[in-house]
């Protein structure tokens, strides 16, 4: 399967009107096909199921170029799979991405490959630590976005606690920061951890709370007991 071969059968799927609106919400200035991503999701089940990991990168790497939006969906989801060996040239693929994030679909769907790279490979982290201090708010939001596996942990191990504190103090370092995405990320850290560790929400909270805007503390605390 190559990158023209597969744009063109997501092409198929175009629905005109769809794409309208998904331009109007997206707002970030590229091709819409208007392909839900539900019939995105079997498309790329077939292609990984037929691909070697360099075949699959490869492909990703095309799709991903095209800059047709559901194309990066596409791309992401390629490389979205927790036991990939050897992985390092699917994190070469997604950190090349990340810079070029403008539009929150896009961003999830590769951050949720990339979270997996993370969680397989945490000294990547290091690199990921560099990117909160980025001009750009889609790739300091990312920083939060791929770490969330960290707030989902009912028993961390002692090596998953010092990477809960690292990103704890990331949230730190953004909750001053007035865009609206980035607020809403820290909330959404925060939100997810609470429902593992709320004690550790609310020390957080009472130390650096009044940092945030009033609606993310309050949806920060919204899972709190």
């Amino acid at each position: 399967m190559t990158g023209a071969e597969a744009l063109a059968r997501l092409k198929t799927l175009a629905d005109p009107d769809r794409a309208a609106r998904d331009a109007a919400c997206h707002k970030a200035p590229r091709v819409y096909l208007g392909v839900p991503v539900p019939r995105i999701g079997p498309l790329v089940a077939g292609w990984r199921a037929d691909a070697s990991i360099g075949g699959r990168v490869a492909l990703a790497r095309a799709l991903w170029d095209s800059d047709v939006h559901e194309a990066r969906i596409a791309a992401a989801k390629l490389l979205t799979q927790s036991r990939i060996r050897p992985d390092g040239a699917v994190w070469d693929a997604i950190r090349s991405w990340v810079p070029q994030f403008d539009a929150w679909a896009i961003a999830d769907a590769a951050s949720s490959a990339g979270e997996r790279r993370l969680v397989a490979d945490p000294s990547r982290l290091d690199e990921v630590e560099g990117w909160v201090a980025e001009p750009s708010m889609w790739v300091r939001r990312a920083a939060l976005v791929m770490t969330l596996p960290w707030t989902k942990q009912n028993y961390p191990s002692a090596d998953d606690r010092a990477i809960r504190e690292r990103v704890l103090d990331w949230c730190a370092t953004l909750a001053p920061d007035r865009e609206w995405f980035i607020q809403k990320a820290v909330a959404g850290w925060l939100r997810s951890l609470s429902r593992h560790d709320p004690g550790r929400v609310d020390r957080w909270l009472a130390d650096h709370g009044d940092a945030l805007k009033p609606f993310a503390r309050k949806d920060a605390a919204r899972r709190m007991p």
